[in-house]
């Protein structure tokens, strides 16, 4: 009986592994530039965590289990809480800002769909202890580096910027009171994806008064940060919100990634933790999921028993990126396969009298270039020229070496350049010598 994977999970074959080394190594190269440091935490934590900052609903979204203890534990469907714990339990000992970054598999239990599966991987920058908006800026900019790095342009992909704060002060002065803030963040957070009667009529139940309601439209379509003053008025705490992503966006644009960021009050981020400034990436056309989604949490060390310390953050999933970069087409199947510095040929014509076995050669050669730091293959099975080139080539090397008894005698080496075609004899002790310098 044949048992497929479960539904919402992948099986990485070497080609689909290759695709997901590619991004992973991607985010950690772009972490490292920007000086975060790489953590991670267990595949599972107790519920409590979870509930802690996303309420009790999260239970129906994750998948939990009892211990044989009878304790109450869930496998990660983020690693935000992790990360909260992990800092709180050394907050004494750890140098401020805390700059961190991680890129856990996350299991969460929804209903697979294009762009979301229940297993997943995902980049997350955090920033702890900075209560600067250049914290904000510098996770907004490492975002962008790494989609830069792997060729998506400020026509492919927009960072839409908000403000949690703002929102929250803009609602307040139209007449919205703060014990209805939480669902109505709820509700403009699904905007985008409702149609426009849908949203109205749901937004028209939970803010019945229609002046109020046309003045929540007209605020989630600005696109000018300067004119919100004019829609809700103005007083201390809105002007403070409004300078806060003013200086985020201004930040951008020293970073050299203004191009990339705009303004979008219907960016809201649903999620009750958010404090600040917000942001989303989305696709430039619209047709994807958010490729990644982020923003400032001030309170959550707080809620997880620690100091009341600023934090600011984002994830990326591999899901929807990936879709994304193949229909740009900057992945493309086959792309990343296997890939040598040298295939090490065996040749059986080049055996002679001596009785020296060229297969012998052949393994030595191959562990000699692998000591050296250099990724090198041989084939287990004998074959005339063509074919042993044939699966060099097969075998993505960039340089065939052609051995036998003849060559290794006269202490010379056939190199063939595979993409050129061009081949040279080469001294073996200087093509030894030539490697070690490529260390």
């Amino acid at each position: 009986m044949k048992i497929p994977p479960v539904k919402g999970t992948r099986d990485f074959y070497p080609p689909e592994m290759a695709v997901r080394n590619r991004i992973t190594d991607g985010w950690r190269q772009a972490s490292l530039r920007s000086g975060f440091e790489e953590y991670d935490g267990p595949i599972f934590e107790h519920l409590q965590m979870y509930q802690i900052k996303s309420g009790d609903e999260i239970v129906e979204q994750l998948f939990s289990l009892q211990d044989r203890g009878g304790r109450d534990l869930a496998i990660r469907p983020e690693i935000t809480p992790t990360l909260a714990r992990m800092v709180n339990q050394r907050i004494n000992t750890l140098a401020r800002p805390i700059k961190w970054f991680s890129m856990p598999r996350l299991c969460r239990a929804e209903r697979p769909q294009k762009g979301r599966l229940r297993e997943f991987f995902q980049w997350n920058l955090d920033i702890i202890g900075e209560p600067s908006p250049l914290a904000d800026a510098e996770v907004i900019f490492a975002t962008v580096d790494y989609l830069r790095s792997v060729g998506l342009t400020a026509n492919d992909v927009k960072v839409r910027l908000s403000s949690r704060r703002l929102l929250a002060s803009v609602l307040g002065r139209i007449g919205i009171p703060p014990d209805q803030l939480q669902p109505l963040y709820a509700l403009l957070d699904k905007k985008p994806k409702l149609p426009g009667e849908v949203f109205a009529e749901m937004l028209a139940q939970q803010v019945p008064d229609v002046g109020v309601a046309r003045k929540i439209n007209a605020f989630m379509d600005l696109r000018e940060v300067g004119g919100i003053a004019a829609l809700a008025g103005a007083d201390a705490e809105l002007e403070q919100a409004q300078a806060e992503l003013a200086q985020v966006l201004g930040y951008l644009t020293t970073m050299g990634v203004a191009e990339f960021c705009l303004f979008d009050p219907g960016i809201v981020r649903g999620l009750a933790y958010y404090t600040g400034v917000v942001f989303e990436v989305h696709d430039a056309v619209g047709d994807l999921r958010a490729i990644c989604g982020g923003g400032r949490y001030d309170n959550l060390l707080a809620d997880f028993g620690g100091p009341q310390l600023t934090a600011t953050g984002m994830g990326m999933g591999d899901c929807v990126l990936e879709i994304l970069l193949r229909e740009k087409g900057l992945f493309k199947d086959g792309q990343f396969g296997k890939a040598l510095d040298y295939f090490v040929a065996c040749v059986p014509r080049f055996a002679t009298e001596a009785g020296r076995c060229p297969q012998e050669e052949a393994v030595r050669l191959t562990a000699e270039i692998r000591r050296h730091g250099l990724r090198a293959e041989f084939s287990y099975k004998a074959g005339g020229l063509g074919k042993k080139l044939k699966e060099a080539a097969d075998s993505g090397a960039a340089r065939c070496i052609i051995i036998g008894d003849e060559l290794p005698t006269q202490q010379k080496l056939a190199v063939k350049d595979l993409a050129t075609g061009q081949q040279e004899l080469v001294d073996y002790e200087a093509f030894l010598a030539g490697i070690s310098c490529k260390k």
